[in-house]
Protein backbone atom coordinates (compact mmCIF):
# COMPACT_ATOMS: atom_id res chain seq x y z
CA UNK A 1 0.00 0.00 0.00
CA UNK A 2 1.55 3.70 -0.52
CA UNK A 3 1.75 6.51 1.63
CA UNK A 4 -1.15 8.60 2.94
CA UNK A 5 -0.57 11.84 4.28
CA UNK A 6 -2.96 13.98 6.70
CA UNK A 7 -3.45 17.43 7.97
CA UNK A 8 -5.59 17.60 11.24
CA UNK A 9 -6.45 21.39 12.28
CA UNK A 10 -7.22 23.07 15.42
CA UNK A 11 -10.30 22.31 16.16
CA UNK A 12 -9.63 19.01 15.59
CA UNK A 13 -6.90 19.12 17.72
CA UNK A 14 -8.98 20.87 20.61
CA UNK A 15 -8.12 18.87 23.56
CA UNK A 16 -6.80 15.93 25.30
CA UNK A 17 -9.79 13.15 23.99
CA UNK A 18 -9.57 15.45 20.49
CA UNK A 19 -5.92 14.13 20.54
CA UNK A 20 -6.81 10.47 20.99
CA UNK A 21 -9.66 10.41 18.81
CA UNK A 22 -7.38 11.94 16.32
CA UNK A 23 -4.62 9.43 17.23
CA UNK A 24 -6.99 6.02 16.67
CA UNK A 25 -7.72 7.71 13.72
CA UNK A 26 -4.46 7.74 12.18
CA UNK A 27 -3.77 4.29 13.46
CA UNK A 28 -6.63 2.64 12.00
CA UNK A 29 -4.82 3.74 8.46
CA UNK A 30 -1.74 2.02 9.69
CA UNK A 31 -3.69 -0.89 10.42
CA UNK A 32 -4.92 -0.85 6.86
CA UNK A 33 -1.52 -1.27 5.65
CA UNK A 34 -0.59 2.34 4.85
CA UNK A 35 2.52 4.43 5.28
CA UNK A 36 1.44 7.44 7.23
CA UNK A 37 2.70 10.50 7.57
CA UNK A 38 0.64 13.34 9.48
CA UNK A 39 0.57 17.26 9.32
CA UNK A 40 -0.91 18.79 12.51
CA UNK A 41 -1.58 22.28 13.50
CA UNK A 42 -1.54 23.97 16.77
CA UNK A 43 -4.40 23.03 19.80
CA UNK A 44 -7.90 25.16 19.15
CA UNK A 45 -6.87 28.35 19.86
CA UNK A 46 -3.66 28.04 20.87
CA UNK A 47 -2.02 30.49 17.89
CA UNK A 48 -4.72 33.52 18.46
CA UNK A 49 -3.64 33.30 22.33
CA UNK A 50 -0.01 33.37 21.50
CA UNK A 51 -0.96 36.37 19.23
CA UNK A 52 -2.48 38.52 21.89
CA UNK A 53 0.45 37.47 24.12
CA UNK A 54 3.29 38.73 21.97
CA UNK A 55 1.16 41.86 21.66
CA UNK A 56 0.43 42.30 25.50
CA UNK A 57 4.01 42.06 25.84
CA UNK A 58 4.88 44.41 22.91
CA UNK A 59 3.40 46.36 20.54
CA UNK A 60 5.24 45.86 17.94
CA UNK A 61 7.13 42.09 18.38
CA UNK A 62 10.34 41.75 16.08
CA UNK A 63 8.92 38.85 12.93
CA UNK A 64 12.14 36.59 13.61
CA UNK A 65 10.94 36.27 17.52
CA UNK A 66 7.06 36.09 16.76
CA UNK A 67 8.02 33.19 14.13
CA UNK A 68 10.17 31.90 17.21
CA UNK A 69 6.80 31.97 19.36
CA UNK A 70 4.06 30.64 17.09
CA UNK A 71 5.79 27.61 16.05
CA UNK A 72 6.08 26.32 19.97
CA UNK A 73 2.24 25.17 19.49
CA UNK A 74 2.01 23.26 16.60
CA UNK A 75 5.60 21.46 18.29
CA UNK A 76 3.25 20.90 21.43
CA UNK A 77 0.47 19.50 19.23
CA UNK A 78 2.90 17.03 17.29
CA UNK A 79 4.51 15.74 20.57
CA UNK A 80 1.11 15.02 22.24
CA UNK A 81 -0.26 13.04 18.90
CA UNK A 82 3.08 10.97 19.16
CA UNK A 83 2.27 10.62 21.79
CA UNK A 84 -1.40 9.16 22.08
CA UNK A 85 -0.28 7.02 18.96
CA UNK A 86 2.20 5.37 21.26
CA UNK A 87 -0.46 4.56 23.56
CA UNK A 88 -2.12 2.70 21.02
CA UNK A 89 0.56 0.24 20.56
CA UNK A 90 2.23 2.18 17.85
CA UNK A 91 5.48 3.60 16.97
CA UNK A 92 5.49 7.30 16.03
CA UNK A 93 8.22 10.40 15.34
CA UNK A 94 7.65 13.85 15.58
CA UNK A 95 9.52 16.70 13.64
CA UNK A 96 9.65 19.81 13.05
CA UNK A 97 9.01 21.89 10.36
CA UNK A 98 13.35 22.08 9.65
CA UNK A 99 13.63 18.46 10.81
CA UNK A 100 11.41 17.35 8.34
CA UNK A 101 12.54 19.17 5.31
CA UNK A 102 10.66 21.64 4.86
CA UNK A 103 12.50 24.36 3.03
CA UNK A 104 11.20 28.08 2.46
CA UNK A 105 12.24 31.69 1.59
CA UNK A 106 13.33 34.13 4.55
CA UNK A 107 10.04 36.58 5.00
CA UNK A 108 9.31 36.10 8.42
CA UNK A 109 5.15 35.26 8.63
CA UNK A 110 4.40 34.24 5.41
CA UNK A 111 6.88 32.60 4.41
CA UNK A 112 7.24 30.09 0.23
CA UNK A 113 7.94 26.66 0.76
CA UNK A 114 11.00 26.31 -2.40
CA UNK A 115 11.89 22.75 -1.82
CA UNK A 116 10.98 19.55 0.73
CA UNK A 117 13.58 17.21 1.35
CA UNK A 118 11.76 14.50 3.70
CA UNK A 119 15.12 12.32 4.12
CA UNK A 120 14.54 12.02 7.56
CA UNK A 121 10.56 11.43 7.31
CA UNK A 122 11.47 8.18 5.08
CA UNK A 123 14.01 6.87 7.30
CA UNK A 124 11.16 7.00 10.03
CA UNK A 125 8.80 5.47 7.24
CA UNK A 126 11.30 2.79 6.37
CA UNK A 127 11.62 2.00 10.33
CA UNK A 128 7.99 1.25 10.25
CA UNK A 129 7.21 4.72 12.31
CA UNK A 130 4.47 6.80 11.93
CA UNK A 131 5.39 10.27 11.33
CA UNK A 132 4.26 13.52 12.64
CA UNK A 133 4.96 16.54 11.20
CA UNK A 134 4.74 20.12 13.06
CA UNK A 135 2.23 22.01 10.13
CA UNK A 136 3.12 25.89 9.38
CA UNK A 137 6.46 26.22 9.85
CA UNK A 138 9.62 25.35 8.01
CA UNK A 139 13.22 26.65 8.27
CA UNK A 140 14.81 29.57 5.48
CA UNK A 141 17.11 28.25 2.71
CA UNK A 142 19.44 31.10 3.00
CA UNK A 143 19.63 32.86 6.94
CA UNK A 144 18.77 29.10 8.62
CA UNK A 145 16.03 30.97 10.27
CA UNK A 146 13.15 29.32 11.53
CA UNK A 147 9.98 30.39 9.51
CA UNK A 148 5.99 30.59 9.54
CA UNK A 149 4.11 30.10 6.43
CA UNK A 150 1.35 31.97 7.45
CA UNK A 151 -2.28 31.15 9.08
CA UNK A 152 -3.91 27.84 7.57
CA UNK A 153 0.24 27.40 6.55
CA UNK A 154 -0.39 23.66 7.56
CA UNK A 155 -2.66 23.13 4.65
CA UNK A 156 0.19 23.79 2.44
CA UNK A 157 2.97 21.57 4.41
CA UNK A 158 0.76 18.61 3.91
CA UNK A 159 0.57 18.69 0.68
CA UNK A 160 3.86 19.88 0.18
CA UNK A 161 4.98 16.86 1.87
CA UNK A 162 2.67 14.60 0.26
CA UNK A 163 4.12 15.79 -3.36
CA UNK A 164 7.96 15.34 -2.41
CA UNK A 165 6.31 11.77 -0.97
CA UNK A 166 4.90 11.11 -4.01
CA UNK A 167 1.97 9.93 -1.55
CA UNK A 168 -1.48 8.36 -3.31
CA UNK A 169 -3.41 11.22 -1.95
CA UNK A 170 -3.59 13.98 0.89
CA UNK A 171 -6.44 14.00 3.16
CA UNK A 172 -7.47 17.74 5.00
CA UNK A 173 -9.00 17.08 8.36
CA UNK A 174 -11.27 19.73 9.39
CA UNK A 175 -14.00 20.76 11.37
CA UNK A 176 -17.13 19.91 8.57
CA UNK A 177 -17.83 17.22 6.36
CA UNK A 178 -15.84 19.18 3.07
CA UNK A 179 -16.61 21.58 0.90
CA UNK A 180 -19.92 23.38 0.53
CA UNK A 181 -21.37 25.54 -1.66
CA UNK A 182 -21.44 28.54 1.23
CA UNK A 183 -20.17 28.83 4.12
CA UNK A 184 -22.40 26.77 6.61
CA UNK A 185 -22.49 28.93 9.22
CA UNK A 186 -23.88 31.55 7.27
CA UNK A 187 -26.01 29.05 5.07
CA UNK A 188 -27.04 26.13 6.88
CA UNK A 189 -28.58 24.80 3.78
CA UNK A 190 -25.54 25.22 1.78
CA UNK A 191 -24.63 21.95 -0.15
CA UNK A 192 -21.87 19.96 -0.12
CA UNK A 193 -19.78 18.90 -3.23
CA UNK A 194 -18.74 15.44 -4.12
CA UNK A 195 -15.32 16.79 -5.91
CA UNK A 196 -14.50 20.24 -7.05
CA UNK A 197 -12.05 21.23 -9.77
CA UNK A 198 -8.23 22.60 -8.61
CA UNK A 199 -9.27 25.67 -10.42
CA UNK A 200 -12.72 26.41 -9.21
CA UNK A 201 -10.71 25.49 -5.18
CA UNK A 202 -8.14 28.27 -6.09
CA UNK A 203 -10.69 30.62 -6.73
CA UNK A 204 -12.64 29.62 -3.71
CA UNK A 205 -9.64 29.83 -1.63
CA UNK A 206 -8.74 33.35 -3.03
CA UNK A 207 -12.56 34.74 -2.63
CA UNK A 208 -12.01 33.61 1.10
CA UNK A 209 -13.40 30.06 1.88
CA UNK A 210 -11.18 29.11 4.87
CA UNK A 211 -11.34 25.38 4.18
CA UNK A 212 -8.51 24.91 2.13
CA UNK A 213 -5.56 27.39 2.49
CA UNK A 214 -4.56 28.53 -1.36
CA UNK A 215 -1.01 28.01 -1.59
CA UNK A 216 -1.89 24.20 -0.64
CA UNK A 217 -4.38 23.92 -3.44
CA UNK A 218 -1.78 25.39 -5.89
CA UNK A 219 0.53 23.14 -4.60
CA UNK A 220 -1.76 20.09 -5.13
CA UNK A 221 -2.31 21.60 -8.59
CA UNK A 222 1.03 21.55 -9.65
CA UNK A 223 1.76 18.19 -8.57
CA UNK A 224 -1.34 16.79 -9.38
CA UNK A 225 -1.75 15.52 -5.60
CA UNK A 226 -5.74 14.48 -4.81
CA UNK A 227 -6.72 16.50 -2.07
CA UNK A 228 -9.96 14.90 -0.01
CA UNK A 229 -11.37 17.47 2.45
CA UNK A 230 -13.18 15.74 5.61
CA UNK A 231 -14.34 16.13 9.02
CA UNK A 232 -12.12 14.20 11.67
CA UNK A 233 -15.27 14.23 13.35
CA UNK A 234 -17.27 12.10 11.46
CA UNK A 235 -16.57 8.94 8.91
CA UNK A 236 -18.45 10.50 5.98
CA UNK A 237 -16.24 11.02 2.40
CA UNK A 238 -15.70 14.32 2.32
CA UNK A 239 -14.92 16.58 -1.28
CA UNK A 240 -12.33 15.54 -3.40
CA UNK A 241 -9.85 17.99 -5.11
CA UNK A 242 -8.93 16.37 -8.62
CA UNK A 243 -7.96 18.39 -12.16
CA UNK A 244 -10.91 16.34 -13.40
CA UNK A 245 -13.75 16.48 -11.30
CA UNK A 246 -15.66 13.43 -13.29
CA UNK A 247 -13.23 10.76 -12.84
CA UNK A 248 -14.30 9.72 -9.33
CA UNK A 249 -17.74 9.84 -9.74
CA UNK A 250 -20.26 7.05 -11.70
CA UNK A 251 -20.67 7.76 -15.20
CA UNK A 252 -24.27 8.83 -15.05
CA UNK A 253 -22.96 11.18 -13.03
CA UNK A 254 -20.23 12.76 -15.12
CA UNK A 255 -22.16 14.14 -18.04
CA UNK A 256 -22.35 18.03 -16.92
CA UNK A 257 -20.73 19.37 -14.36
CA UNK A 258 -22.59 21.90 -12.14
CA UNK A 259 -22.56 25.50 -13.42
CA UNK A 260 -21.70 27.14 -9.65
CA UNK A 261 -19.36 25.59 -7.34
CA UNK A 262 -20.18 27.96 -4.76
CA UNK A 263 -20.30 31.26 -3.19
CA UNK A 264 -17.34 32.21 -0.80
CA UNK A 265 -16.81 35.79 0.85
CA UNK A 266 -14.04 37.53 2.37
CA UNK A 267 -13.94 40.25 5.49
CA UNK A 268 -10.60 40.09 6.35
CA UNK A 269 -9.67 43.06 3.62
CA UNK A 270 -9.31 46.61 3.78
CA UNK A 271 -9.70 49.23 0.28
CA UNK A 272 -7.30 51.91 0.16
CA UNK A 273 -7.98 54.73 -2.98
CA UNK A 274 -5.19 57.01 -3.96
CA UNK A 275 -7.13 60.37 -4.82
CA UNK A 276 -5.84 62.80 -7.47
CA UNK A 277 -3.00 60.88 -9.33
CA UNK A 278 -1.55 62.55 -12.10
CA UNK A 279 -2.93 60.60 -15.55
CA UNK A 280 0.72 59.78 -17.12
CA UNK A 281 2.24 56.96 -17.67
CA UNK A 282 4.98 55.39 -15.11
CA UNK A 283 2.33 56.77 -12.23
CA UNK A 284 0.36 53.83 -11.11
CA UNK A 285 3.46 51.62 -11.79
CA UNK A 286 5.58 53.48 -9.47
CA UNK A 287 2.35 53.18 -6.78
CA UNK A 288 2.50 49.47 -7.25
CA UNK A 289 6.25 49.40 -7.13
CA UNK A 290 6.29 51.08 -3.80
CA UNK A 291 3.34 48.11 -2.35
CA UNK A 292 5.50 45.44 -4.21
CA UNK A 293 8.62 46.66 -2.20
CA UNK A 294 6.62 46.07 1.81
CA UNK A 295 5.71 42.77 0.50
CA UNK A 296 2.29 43.32 0.13
CA UNK A 297 -0.11 41.37 -1.76
CA UNK A 298 -3.33 43.12 -3.71
CA UNK A 299 -6.32 41.29 -4.96
CA UNK A 300 -8.99 43.89 -6.88
CA UNK A 301 -8.12 47.11 -8.65
CA UNK A 302 -9.81 49.61 -10.22
CA UNK A 303 -8.85 53.12 -12.04
CA UNK A 304 -11.41 55.34 -12.28
CA UNK A 305 -11.07 57.04 -16.29
CA UNK A 306 -9.48 60.52 -15.55
CA UNK A 307 -11.14 63.38 -15.02
CA UNK A 308 -10.86 65.93 -19.25
CA UNK A 309 -10.88 69.31 -17.16
CA UNK A 310 -7.63 67.98 -14.45
CA UNK A 311 -6.30 64.84 -16.20
CA UNK A 312 -6.23 63.08 -12.51
CA UNK A 313 -7.71 59.72 -11.90
CA UNK A 314 -8.21 57.21 -8.69
CA UNK A 315 -6.58 53.83 -8.55
CA UNK A 316 -8.49 52.13 -5.51
CA UNK A 317 -7.36 48.54 -4.66
CA UNK A 318 -8.18 45.83 -1.98
CA UNK A 319 -5.75 44.08 0.02
CA UNK A 320 -5.53 41.80 3.19
CA UNK A 321 -6.45 44.24 6.09
CA UNK A 322 -3.22 43.55 8.54
CA UNK A 323 -1.09 45.00 5.60
CA UNK A 324 -3.49 48.10 5.71
CA UNK A 325 -0.76 50.11 7.94
CA UNK A 326 2.42 49.27 5.92
CA UNK A 327 0.26 50.22 2.62
CA UNK A 328 -0.41 53.48 3.59
CA UNK A 329 3.01 54.17 4.88
CA UNK A 330 4.43 53.07 1.77
CA UNK A 331 2.36 55.18 -0.08
CA UNK A 332 3.00 57.51 1.48
CA UNK A 333 6.53 57.78 1.24
CA UNK A 334 6.27 58.57 -2.84
CA UNK A 335 3.30 61.44 -2.76
CA UNK A 336 5.54 64.10 -3.21
CA UNK A 337 7.13 61.68 -5.99
CA UNK A 338 3.57 60.55 -7.92
CA UNK A 339 1.86 64.17 -6.92
CA UNK A 340 -1.03 62.00 -5.74
CA UNK A 341 -3.41 64.27 -3.53
CA UNK A 342 -4.65 62.04 -0.65
CA UNK A 343 -4.99 58.29 0.76
CA UNK A 344 -8.17 57.14 1.39
CA UNK A 345 -8.10 53.55 3.86
CA UNK A 346 -11.91 51.71 4.67
CA UNK A 347 -11.79 48.27 6.16
CA UNK A 348 -15.58 48.33 6.64
CA UNK A 349 -15.87 45.98 3.72
CA UNK A 350 -16.31 42.62 2.91
CA UNK A 351 -15.67 40.22 -0.42
CA UNK A 352 -18.50 38.00 -1.95
CA UNK A 353 -17.52 36.02 -5.05
CA UNK A 354 -19.71 33.55 -7.29
CA UNK A 355 -17.61 30.96 -8.48
CA UNK A 356 -18.02 27.77 -10.97
CA UNK A 357 -16.27 26.46 -13.97
CA UNK A 358 -19.74 26.58 -15.79
CA UNK A 359 -19.79 30.52 -16.04
CA UNK A 360 -17.60 30.19 -18.91
CA UNK A 361 -20.36 28.48 -21.21
CA UNK A 362 -23.34 29.75 -19.39
CA UNK A 363 -25.03 33.73 -20.11
CA UNK A 364 -26.81 35.69 -17.94
CA UNK A 365 -24.81 34.46 -14.40
CA UNK A 366 -23.20 38.03 -14.33
CA UNK A 367 -27.27 40.00 -14.57
CA UNK A 368 -28.14 37.13 -12.10
CA UNK A 369 -25.62 37.78 -9.59
CA UNK A 370 -26.52 41.63 -9.48
CA UNK A 371 -30.30 41.29 -9.49
CA UNK A 372 -29.65 38.58 -6.58
CA UNK A 373 -27.57 41.45 -4.89
CA UNK A 374 -30.35 44.37 -5.57
CA UNK A 375 -33.39 42.51 -4.42
CA UNK A 376 -31.31 41.73 -0.85
CA UNK A 377 -30.61 45.75 -1.19
CA UNK A 378 -27.05 45.53 -1.35
CA UNK A 379 -24.98 48.10 -2.53
CA UNK A 380 -21.64 47.25 -4.74
CA UNK A 381 -18.74 49.09 -4.23
CA UNK A 382 -16.05 47.43 -7.15
CA UNK A 383 -16.42 44.56 -9.47
CA UNK A 384 -13.80 41.85 -10.24
CA UNK A 385 -14.27 39.02 -12.74
CA UNK A 386 -12.07 36.28 -14.34
CA UNK A 387 -13.21 33.82 -16.74
CA UNK A 388 -15.19 31.26 -13.93
CA UNK A 389 -15.64 34.13 -10.44
CA UNK A 390 -17.28 37.16 -10.31
CA UNK A 391 -16.31 39.37 -7.11
CA UNK A 392 -17.64 42.33 -5.38
CA UNK A 393 -16.80 44.53 -1.98
CA UNK A 394 -19.86 45.64 0.04
CA UNK A 395 -20.45 47.10 3.20
CA UNK A 396 -19.08 44.55 5.80
CA UNK A 397 -22.58 44.77 7.23
CA UNK A 398 -24.11 43.14 4.06
CA UNK A 399 -21.94 40.39 3.34
CA UNK A 400 -24.60 37.63 4.92
CA UNK A 401 -27.19 39.06 3.22
CA UNK A 402 -25.33 38.95 0.19
CA UNK A 403 -24.24 35.48 0.35
CA UNK A 404 -27.78 34.11 1.18
CA UNK A 405 -29.32 36.02 -1.28
CA UNK A 406 -26.84 34.34 -4.01
CA UNK A 407 -26.75 30.98 -2.79
CA UNK A 408 -30.72 31.08 -3.00
CA UNK A 409 -30.79 33.09 -6.90
CA UNK A 410 -28.47 29.56 -8.07
CA UNK A 411 -30.52 27.31 -6.82
CA UNK A 412 -27.51 26.30 -4.69
CA UNK A 413 -29.80 25.58 -1.53
CA UNK A 414 -30.00 21.85 -0.35
CA UNK A 415 -33.25 20.00 -0.46
CA UNK A 416 -32.84 19.35 3.37
CA UNK A 417 -30.47 20.87 5.69
CA UNK A 418 -27.02 18.86 6.13
CA UNK A 419 -24.74 21.18 6.22
CA UNK A 420 -23.31 20.16 10.31
CA UNK A 421 -20.20 22.43 11.95
CA UNK A 422 -18.64 20.00 14.36
CA UNK A 423 -16.72 22.68 16.06
CA UNK A 424 -14.24 25.31 15.76
CA UNK A 425 -13.58 28.33 13.51
CA UNK A 426 -13.57 26.58 10.39
CA UNK A 427 -9.58 25.95 9.92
Amino acid sequence: MGIVVQKYGGSSLADADAIKRVARRIVDIKKAGHDVVVAVSAMGDTTDDLLDLANGVSPLPPAREMDMLLTAGERISMALVAMAISDLGFTARSFTGSQAGVITDSVHGKAKIIDVTPGRITQAIGEGHIVIVAGFQGVSADTKEITTLGRGGTDTTAVALAAALEADVCEIYTDVDGVFTADPRIVPSARKLDQVSYEEMLELAACGAKILHLRCVEYGRRYGIPIHVRSSFSQLEGTWVVSDPGSRAPEEETMEQPIIAGVAHDRSEAKITVVGVPDKVGEAARIFEALADAQINLDMIVQNISAAATSLTDISFTLPRTDGQNAMTALARIQAEVGYDKLLYDDKIGKVSLIGAGMRSHPGITSKFFGALASAGVNIGMISTSEIRISVIVDENAVDDAVRATHTAFDLDADEVEAVVYGGTGR
